[in-house]
């Protein structure tokens, strides 16, 4: 008995131990509009991002509904303290360069043809339970883009 308590105890502790490691960005978010702050032109009905991680490379898939109803969906990939080319789903950049601030924030640059285009702050809150996106950047029009996407953990 003295035997199988130990087990489940050692058991109990290396899973909680992995479950603490993990990066906490990591599932399903979705996007809570009325909290969120949109760069006019940007407005959003609905989006859902999905994190996963795999030796150290992190792949974001989003599904994005405009305020126009019209629905994309787009994939990145990142790694810490890297530059990462991106698979031209948008024109608008090529590369992105992760770094890791602590566990739960991280910042980006977006990069077009080796220059910064854009830059996003991503925080994950301390309960884990709210992701914040901030997104600064030009677009090909040459417009500014200001805006704080909040996402509610599914």
């Amino acid at each position: 008995m003295k035997t199988i308590a130990s087990f489940a105890l050692l058991a109990a502790m290396f899973v909680a131990g992995t479950a603490f490691a993990a990066d906490p960005v990591i599932g399903t978010w979705k996007l809570n509009v009325e909290k969120s702050k949109f760069s006019a032109g940007h407005e959003l009905k609905a989006a859902t991002r999905t994190y996963s991680e795999a030796d150290g490379v992190y792949t974001l898939e989003q599904k994005m509904t405009g305020a126009d109803g019209k629905e994309t969906s787009t994939t990145a990939q990142y790694s810490n303290g890297k530059d990462v080319k991106q698979q031209g789903q948008n024109p608008a950049l090529d590369t992105t360069h992760a770094t890791k601030v602590n566990a739960n924030t991280w910042n980006f640059q977006l990069k077009k043809d080796g220059k910064v285009v854009g830059r996003v702050h991503r925080v994950v809150s301390a309960d884990g339970k709210t992701l914040t996106v901030h997104n600064t950047g030009t677009q090909l029009s040459g417009a500014n883009v200001d805006e704080t996407l909040v996402y509610d953990k599914q």
